[in-house]
């Protein structure tokens, strides 16, 4: 048998897992991908393989139409979102499919309250101006006794709380399902966009719905504080990327700090890297050598028990 590998954590680790592949008796392909392949490229190389561990590649029903007309039998996504996977057209297709949720709530809630703590005290401008000869004092702003608007209350939603509670910050969390535990029953409720003017951060943590997509937009930046920073680690389409360009120049918004993005990698004339106040990462909140361990071996698992059950 032939697996696929599409997912740039588990393929900065591959070699670890070859030996895992090789007990099964499958031959391991592990394509150079920088964030995702396109649906052409799928398109070829999927019919290829019997089983395929997803990335956060375009999986559309024309790439999984592709994928049974060849040698597809089953497919994992690797990681806990699934918003570019179509699982209807897995479901129409006969083709097995599952994700791997709860894997690293508590890798990206620490880079979220990571960029908590530098919009906070600024430590990104200060990195820059020093290593230009500078040597700057900006003045920054506590935690304790922020608020923070918490957006999804999830496995990393929970897991931020948890830390942020730790910092003496207060926590109003907007999710439609997820509910209090008792560990964190200082967490405050609220409905999206209510009671966003009390917060001095936004934190995003929840999955890409199309409840979510844009969410944070014109209309509710227009209801948050004056100076709100924005921490994003969901994903960038939750995000109107115009709207945020707007709030950034007006000074509404603060800073932000941003793992995803609309489009990625992000576009060289995109204005965000324009800004002074932004923060980057590279869709990598989630990449801890731990973490893709214990994923990739649970989705080798996950796919072995579909391919050996055909």
């Amino acid at each position: 048998m032939k697996v696929l590998v599409t997912c740039p954590p588990m393929l900065g680790m591959i070699d670890d897992f070859r030996p895992i592949f090789a007990d099964f008796g499958v031959e391991v392909t592990a394509p150079t991908v920088v964030q995702t392949l396109s649906v052409d490229e799928l398109k070829k190389i999927v019919p290829q393989h019997d089983g395929w561990i997803i990335g956060d590649d375009p999986a559309t029903r024309a790439v999984f139409a592709a994928g049974k007309a060849g040698r597809l039998k089953a497919a994992v996504k690797w990681g806990i979102g699934v918003d570019n996977v179509d699982f209807a057209a897995c479901a129409d297709l006969g083709i097995p499919i599952i994700n791997t949720p709860n894997m690293f709530g508590g890798e990206v809630a620490d880079i979220a309250v990571g960029y908590v703590i530098a919009l906070a005290r600024e430590t990104f401008a200060i990195d820059r101006s020093v290593r230009q000869g500078q040597w700057p004092k900006p003045r920054g702003i506590s935690l304790s006794g922020k608020t923070v608007a918490l957006v999804g209350f999830g496995d990393i939603g929970k897991s931020a709380a948890r830390r942020l509670l730790a910092a003496d910050m207060r926590i109003i969390a907007y999710d439609p399902v997820a509910s209090n535990t008792r560990e964190l029953a200082a967490v405050e409720r609220a409905d999206w966009p209510l009671r966003l003017e009390e917060a001095h951060f936004i934190v995003i943590t929840c999955a890409l719905t199309p409840s979510s997509r844009r969410m944070v937009n014109e209309e509710t930046l227009s209801r948050a504080k004056d100076g709100v920073r924005i921490v994003n680690v969901g994903r960038g389409p939750i995000i109107d990327e115009t709207a945020l360009e707007a709030a950034l120049q007006s000074g509404k918004v603060h800073s932000a700090a941003l793992d995803v993005f609309e489009v990625e990698p992000l576009p060289m004339n995109s204005y965000l890297r324009t800004n002074p106040h932004c923060v980057f990462g590279s869709h990598n909140a989630s990449n801890t050598a731990d973490a893709v361990a214990r994923t990739s071996e649970i989705a080798i698992g996950k796919l072995m028990d579909f391919l050996n059950s055909k």
